[in-house]
């Protein structure tokens, strides 16, 4: 399905109140299409951050951890098996450690525990580390019998997290997530990574008038600020001031050379510049690496890396998660050869959802491949691997239109008993039942599309940010996009203009190379995944990217969407 391309509306008065304070013109249409109103939105100073008291439950989390560090008490982090919970992990074992106390971390494997704080894993801390107390990261709002668990064996238990919570909140000392029932914290988008350093932020504070650091140095926690920017990044959680502020500042810092020896090495492998980093690359080049270990094995080599000192020890971990990706990738690839083939034996014409499975699917692959079918037939997606006795383990991927949660929580009041365990987001979710139920949850996911979805669902649209003005086609405009932040819920700008193809070649049968002429200026582009010519006249979707070529820089277009001209672009 071809998307058909829209150009987002800038609110006049949002946009003369940003141009009015100074900034620069261009910008502020993109921040204006973005739903910023107010020159402060667009400060990202660290004295911006809201503050941690903000946040229900930091004050009884910081009291007890402060107490447990006077009492070098044992405090265990369990963590999660994607990039979001590593970061999260690795920032509290560093800012534990940092602030004194006595920190060791565990993180299931998502093939033998699952997810989150189960009875078993907290069996496993028990056994493995006998903490005296229990610190949840990116896990644990819904974990009634794993908490349970941990007082039963005497545990004090803190949960932090940023899912939506059940009907039901487990049995914690104390709970940080801006979700739960009474939270006001406005930034409802933050990142379980960013949960856990909002807590350390508030323990250093309890700390810090206790009087710990009257002997010795008090640490500085914003050199964490790496992690939590990756951990935002990947998670793809909604880019809110907040949370821009927090990324900008990791940016900041990554480009400065202040990054922790695993962050360095993961760089090195991506083959990307940290002094240039963006978003991108957080996004699409160090996560998937970090990820790729609690897709296939284990989180704890990932989490080893980021925690790792020795610069070289780091990118031994660092290439170890290189080649654990470049093994992903090739299942990825298996995997989705087999769902494309699958999918041209069905009739597509009405159907709202897709669902697939393969015997021989990897789980921990299954979010990747639902994510591009997503993409591609722009329909709501879930992805089936085989699980334990007779249980099918599915990850799914929506677009506009169907809140992927709700669509779950829909099916299970619809058809009890059908979904043995389900949770996530709108865009993300995952869920397990038996094998020989798959026909009916195929079934009950098209009637949750049909019945919950809005208007949007099966819409394929591409927003742009319309017209790039001639003078602004520059290697200077790309410079100031790169110094933005850009992501989920604030996406990188997408232009709308037309063109005349002057020369076009074919790259490696897949790729079209282009070049280009507007007016007077004259210009070369990339249309990945293209293989068909392009009329002489043409209107592009396109974001104008750097193009580095033996140390020479120059401006290149990047296609994103590509059509015969004079075709009306409609509106968001």
């Amino acid at each position: 399905m071809t998307p058909r391309p829209t150009v987002r509306p800038t609110p006049r008065r949002a946009l003369e109140r940003l141009l009015e304070a100074g900034i620069d013109p261009l910008l502020a249409r993109l921040y204006a299409a973005r739903g910023i109103e107010h020159p402060a939105e667009t400060d990202t100073a660290l004295t911006r951050l809201l503050p941690p008291e903000a946040m229900k439950g930091t004050r009884e989390a910081a009291e007890l951890l402060a107490d447990a560090i006077e009492a070098q008490a044992r405090i265990v982090v369990v963590g999660d098996y994607d990039c979001d919970g590593a970061t999260a992990t690795a920032v509290a074992v560093r800012a534990l450690r940092a602030l004194g106390a006595r920190a060791d971390f565990l993180v299931p494997n998502r093939f033998t525990y699952g997810y989150g704080l189960s009875p078993e894993i907290v069996a496993l801390a028990a056994e493995r580390f006998a903490p005296d107390v229990l610190i949840t990261v990116d896990n644990g709002i819904a974990s009634v019998e794993g908490a349970a668990a941990a007082r039963a064996l005497g545990m004090s238990l803190v949960i932090t997290d940023h899912h939506l919570p059940g009907d039901v909140l487990p049995e914690a000392d104390a709970i940080v997530d801006p979700n739960q029932p009474g939270c006001d914290f406005p930034s409802k988008a933050i990142a379980g990574v960013g949960v856990i350093f909002y807590v350390m932020l508030a323990l250093r504070a309890e700390l810090r008038q206790r009087g710990a650091f009257a002997a010795r140095p008090e640490p500085n926690l914003a050199q964490l600020l790496d992690l939590v920017a990756l951990g935002t990044v990947a998670d793809v959680v909604r880019l809110d001031h907040n949370n821009r502020i927090l990324v900008t500042q990791g940016l900041s810092r990554i480009r400065a050379g202040r990054m922790q020896p695993g962050m360095r090495a993961l760089f090195q492998v991506a083959r990307r510049d940290p002094a240039r980093a963006t978003a991108q690359d957080l996004g699409f080049f160090l996560g998937p690496r970090l990820n790729a270990a609690g897709r296939l094995e284990d989180m704890s080599l990932g989490i080893a890396c980021l925690l790792e000192d020795d610069p070289s020890r780091a990118l031994e971990l660092a290439q170890r998660l290189e080649d654990i990706n470049r093994e992903r990738r090739g299942i990825e690839a298996q995997m989705r050869e087999q769902a494309e083939l699958a999918l041209d034996a069905l009739a597509l014409e009405g159907r709202a959802t897709l669902t697939l499975f393969h015997p021989e699917w990897h789980q921990g692959v299954i979010g990747i491949v639902a994510g591009r079918i997503k993409e591609r037939y722009h329909r709501p997606v879930f992805a089936f691997a085989p699980g334990d006795e007779d249980l099918l383990k599915g990850s799914g991927r929506s677009v506009p239109g169907l809140h992927l949660r709700d669509a779950l929580d829909w099916i299970s009041k619809k058809h009890p008993g059908l979904l043995l365990r389900f949770g996530g987001h709108a865009m993300a979710a995952g869920v397990t039942l038996r094998a020989a139920d798959l026909a009916r949850f195929e079934q009950a996911f098209e009637e949750a599309a049909h019945t919950i979805g809005t208007e949007a669902l099966g819409v394929a649209e591409l927003p742009t940010d319309g017209s790039l003005p001639l003078e602004a086609l520059t290697l200077a405009t790309v410079g100031r996009l790169e110094g933005e932040v850009w992501g989920q819920g604030f996406p990188p700008p997408v232009f709308l203009d037309a063109f005349t193809v002057t020369e076009q070649r074919l790259l490696k049968d897949a790729h079209l190379q282009l070049k280009l002429r507007r007016a007077r200026q004259s210009c070369e582009a990339i249309f990945f995944g293209h293989a068909e010519p392009l009329p002489s006249e043409v209107e592009l979707a396109y974001r104008p990217i750097r193009d580095a070529w033996n140390g020479v820089e120059r401006l290149r277009l990047q296609i994103e969407l590509a059509r015969p001209a004079g075709v009306e672009a409609g509106s968001v």
